[in-house]
């Protein structure tokens, strides 16, 4: 982006009357190697530009996005984000200091996918087919993938902000699929990180295919569940999908200001009982949902959401903040350059405790033991959740029996977290993509296994 042209375009937006003005421009360049049947099933790579300009009024947000860098086309969008407002005048002069350069990731270890090329992925995907399919000849498809990208952003605004982002992250996907003749089972791992193919090192695709095939097969043979309100333990790393979902996006400022969440104006209420802390910290390092600073030039943090129970804050943006009157917290986030940046998770957890597995289950006549969640769909107005068990098991007289499928967990997320009565110590994350208003983001999701004292348990 052109100084002189940035400069052109803040003034634009200050005798539109806008209050602040952002210029967010951005280029991504994506590619995944696929395989199906023990065969390269697919090959796509891309590259994709573009700026969006953000003018605020107050709190109303004018938001639009273009392909054409030209001088002629940035104004000319201003304009028609701004038809209609009433003219002022730039009230002071426009200077940035010198850029500052941010990399998400470790740069002395970055493998450039750019370079490196698609072949590099072929080895981890054919390793992983080889030792899923040598588990069991039940095993009768396996599916892999290795997609990689590298964003560079410059972020600029009406303050004085002179920002460029370097992002890159990679991420590998194993699904098995296993039949017993009449039925068909199917399971995945998908783990991903911040960084290129000095990546892949971290990841084994015969642990991951093993771990897959051998769950998949262990639920093929399962029985289904017999439904009802239990109590149920449920799983470390992925298991943190459902605070995520049923909790985390009513606690963003994005669902707070717009009155759609059941935390609102609950700032320093207990809603949970003490095990519970949970927190959303963009800075992990190297962790997928990670990033230095937002998507509006704010430093991440570490944000207790939750203490001891108490709700402490949300996660919020500059609007969000600016309505719901919290500081930011670096929450700002979008998918690209088509989207205007609101509150949305990073890495959201629930920290881990002091109890153990074995504790858990033993305080259990008869339960569900949910050791693997899968996908599911909430309401995040009312925080109504109802999520799919991958891996589970009965839990009866205080022990783990048998494995059963068909199991889904069903309730609303506020009135689920007071029911949160054991926390462990198995503190575990793993990766994710979240969809909202500003578009699909990556982000991780985690927490020890945890025990729920009732839940509705949907059965077959």
């Amino acid at each position: 982006m052109n100084p002189s042209v940035a400069v052109k375009i803040f003034e634009a937006g200050k005798r539109a009357g806008a209050d602040f003005v952002e210029i967010f421009e951005e280029e991504t360049r994506s590619s995944t190697l696929g395989l199906k049947s023990s065969q390269i099933e697919s090959a796509t790579a891309g590259t994709e530009y573009g700026i969006g300009i953000r003018l605020l009024y107050g709190t109303e947000v004018l938001y639009g996005f273009t392909s054409d860098d030209s001088e002629e086309a940035l104004l000319k969008l201003v304009q028609t984000l701004a038809f209609g407002r009433i003219a002022g005048k730039p009230s002071t002069a426009f200077e940035f200091a010198p850029q500052k350069r941010v990399a998400d990731y470790n740069v002395a270890a970055f493998k450039d996918p750019r370079v490196l090329g698609q072949a590099v992925k072929q080895d981890f995907l054919f390793r992983a087919d080889k030792a899923a399919r040598a588990i069991s000849d039940k095993v009768v498809q396996v599916g892999a993938s290795v997609t990689d990208s590298c964003t560079s952003i410059t972020l600029l605004n009406s303050e004085g902000l002179n920002m460029a982002f370097d992002r890159a992250r990679l991420r590998v996907n194993v699904t098995v699929t296993a039949s017993d003749g009449t039925e068909r089972l199917t399971t995945h791992e998908a783990p991903g990180a911040l960084g290129g193919y000095d990546l892949l090192e971290n990841y084994s695709p015969e642990a991951l295919a093993t771990e897959c095939a051998e769950r998949v097969l262990r639920m093929l043979s399962a029985g289904y569940i017999q439904g009802g309100q239990m109590p149920v333990v449920m799983g470390n790393g992925f298991g943190g999908v459902i605070f995520h979902e049923a909790c985390g996006h009513p606690l963003e400022t994005e669902s707070v200001r717009r009155g759609a969440s059941p935390f609102c104006g609950k700032i320093g209420e207990a809603i949970g009982q003490p095990c519970l802390t949970a927190i959303d910290d963009g800075t992990l390092d190297g962790v997928w949902g990670s990033l230095k600073y937002d998507d509006e030039g704010t430093p991440t943090q570490r944000t207790v959401l939750i203490e001891n129970g108490i709700l402490k804050t949300y996660m919020s943006d500059r609007v969000g903040a600016a309505e719901v009157g919290i500081a930011r917290t670096g929450s700002a986030r979008r998918e690209s350059y088509k989207y205007a940046p609101v509150s949305r998770m990073r890495n959201t957890f629930i920290a881990p405790g002091k109890d153990s597995l074995d504790s858990m289950i033993a305080s259990v006549d008869n339960g569900l033991y949910a050791a693997r969640m899968a996908g599911g769909s909430v309401n995040p107005a009312t925080g109504e959740f109802n999520f799919a068990v991958d891996e589970g098991y009965v839990i009866r007289n205080g022990k783990i029996c048998e494995p059963v499928r068909g199991a889904t967990l069903i309730g609303k997320g506020h009135e689920i977290m007071p029911r949160i009565s054991m926390v462990g110590s198995d503190w575990e994350v793993a990766a994710g993509v979240c969809g909202a208003s500003s578009g699909h983001i990556p982000v991780t999701v985690g927490q020890p296994t945890i025990k729920v004292d009732q839940i509705l348990v949907g059965g077959r």
